[in-house]
C-alpha cells in the first residue's frame, strides 16, 4: 500500500512538473533593458560658437517640458519599444532608424500590419531647432508633444489606442521606475508618455560633422574651411552664394510671408547651423493637382477647396490642413543634417540619391500656382549649373553627415546589449 501511495504521489509529482514547465515556455521572460547605472547627460549638448546665439533664438522647447537625464532616458526606451503599436510589430525606431540619422531607407515605411504609410519618414535631427515649432510633412501638429502621439494611434502606422497603452506600460515593470525617475511617481498617462518622447527627439542633435569643424575654425561661412577639399569648398562657395540653395535650406530668419523673398537681404552667418527651411514649400517637384472642371472638394474636417477641383490622387501637403488654396502642395523640408543617408528624398521618397534631388532643381522645376518665389525667377526651369558645379555641391552635403551621431550609444536601442 505504501509503496502504491508512492508511485501515486510520484506521478502527481512529475504531472506538476511538466506542466511547470510547459507554462514557462509559453509564457514569455521579461524583457530586459541595458540602461547606464547614471543616464547620458542628455540635457546638456555641446553648440559650436557660431552657432550658440541661434540654437537659443530657435530653440523650440516649451517651459513645462526641458529635457531632463532621465525624461530623455524614458522617451528613449519608449521610443524603441514595439508595445507602443497594437500588435507589437513595430516602434518609432523601425520608421526612424538612428544609422540613418532617424528615417527610412524605405521611400514609404511600412507600418505595423504590413501596409505602407502615406509619406516618406522624416528625420528627426535638430528637430528641436525647427523654428516654427511645428512637425510633419504638412505641419499637422502645432508642436513635438502632439506629433509623437500621432503616429500610435494611426490606422496604419501603429494602430493603437492610448488608453490601452496607458494601461499597459502601467502593468509593465520596467516602467515604474523609469516614470518615477522622470516625473516624481510611476503613474503612466498619455501626456507623460508624450513629454518623454519629446525630451528624447530633441536630445537628437548634430554639431559634429566636417561642416562644423570647418565653420568653427573661421569668422566667415564665406572663408575656405581648411579641412574640406578644393571641391567641397567650392560646393559650399555654390550653396550660399550662385546657387542660392542657402535662401530657402538655411533659415535666415525671414519672415513667413511669401513677399519677394529672393531678393532679401540674407545673413547666413547667424543662421547656417541647422538648414532649415523657414516654412513649407511648393518646390516643383509636381504641377499643381487641379483638374480644368469646376467642382468642389472636402480635404479635411469641416474644410473645401472650390473650384477648379482637386485630383483626388493628390497629396496637397498643408492643404489638406488649413482648407487653403494658397498652401496646396506645400511641404515642410527637414534638415539638410546628415542628408547623406537620409534618403530617398521628398515627402514620397520618389528621388532615391542625392545627386537626382539636385538634378531636379538644376533642370526639372516644374510650374505650381504656389511654387516658392524663389524658385519663380529662375531661368531655364532650374539653376542650370554644369556638372562639374553639381558635383561640387553634392561633395559639399556630404560634409553636413555627422557619423558619432549614427552611432552614438546614448541614442541606441536600450533593448539590445
Amino acid at each position: 500500500m505504501t509503496r502504491n501511495y508512492s508511485l501515486i504521489l510520484f506521478s502527481i509529482l512529475l504531472t506538476l512538473a511538466f506542466h511547470c514547465h510547459s507554462s514557462a515556455v509559453e509564457v514569455a521572460s521579461p524583457r530586459r533593458l541595458y540602461l547606464p547605472s547614471e543616464p547620458y547627460r542628455y540635457s546638456e549638448i555641446s553648440v559650436p560658437a557660431y552657432a550658440a546665439q541661434t540654437a537659443v533664438q530657435f530653440d523650440n522647447t516649451p517651459d513645462d517640458n526641458p529635457i531632463t537625464d532621465h525624461g530623455a532616458t524614458l522617451g528613449r526606451v519608449l521610443f524603441y519599444d514595439k508595445t507602443l503599436s497594437k500588435n507589437g510589430a513595430v516602434s518609432c525606431a523601425s520608421c526612424h532608424k538612428q544609422e540613418l540619422a532617424f528615417t527610412d531607407d524605405a521611400a514609404l515605411s511600412v507600418g505595423f500590419d504590413g501596409r505602407k504609410v502615406d509619406r516618406n519618414s522624416m528625420s528627426l535631427v535638430n528637430s528641436r531647432f525647427y523654428r516654427r515649432g511645428k512637425f510633419f510633412w504638412d505641419e499637422r501638429a502645432e508642436t513635438l508633444e502632439q506629433q509623437v502621439l500621432m503616429p500610435i494611434e494611426n490606422p496604419i502606422e501603429m494602430g493603437h489606442s492610448l488608453d490601452i497603452l496607458v494601461d499597459q506600460l502601467s502593468n509593465d515593470p520596467i516602467y515604474q521606475p523609469l516614470f518615477t525617475s522622470a516625473f516624481g511617481d510611476s503613474t503612466v498617462t498619455a501626456d507623460r508618455i508624450a513629454k518623454a518622447l519629446a525630451q528624447f527627439v530633441r536630445s537628437i542633435v548634430s554639431f559634429s560633422s566636417r561642416y562644423d569643424e570647418g565653420r568653427d575654425q573661421v569668422k566667415s561661412v564665406d572663408e575656405p574651411f581648411a579641412n574640406f577639399t578644393e571641391q567641397e569648398n567650392e560646393g559650399k562657395r555654390l550653396f550660399f552664394g550662385e546657387a542660392r540653395c542657402a535662401t530657402c535650406h538655411v533659415d535666415g530668419g525671414q519672415p513667413d510671408n511669401e513677399s519677394d523673398l529672393f531678393d532679401l537681404e540674407f545673413s547666413p552667418e547667424r543662421q547656417s547651423a541647422f538648414f532649415y527651411m523657414n516654412r513649407p514649400v511648393v518646390n516643383g517637384i509636381d504641377t499643381e493637382p487641379y483638374e480644368a472642371i469646376g467642382t468642389t472638394v472636402q480635404i479635411g474636417i469641416g474644410q473645401a477647396v472650390s473650384t477648379p477641383g482637386i485630383k483626388f490622387d493628390a497629396d496637397l501637403g498643408a492643404g489638406l490642413v488649413t482648407g487653403k488654396r494658397e498652401d496646396v502642395g506645400r511641404f515642410k523640408s527637414p534638415s539638410l543634417r546628415c542628408v547623406d543617408v537620409t534618403g530617398p528624398y521628398m515627402h514620397d521618397g520618389r528621388f532615391r540619391t542625392i545627386e537626382a534631388v539636385v538634378e531636379h532643381y538644376n533642370w526639372s522645376i516644374r510650374p505650381h500656382m504656389n511654387l516658392d518665389p524663389r524658385l519663380q525667377k529662375l531661368d531655364n526651369s532650374g539653376i542650370a549649373l554644369p556638372q562639374a558645379e553639381v558635383d561640387a555641391l553634392v561633395a559639399f552635403l556630404k560634409t553636413l553627415t555627422d557619423p558619432t551621431l549614427l552611432i552614438d550609444p546614448k541614442y541606441s536601442d536600450p533593448f539590445k546589449m
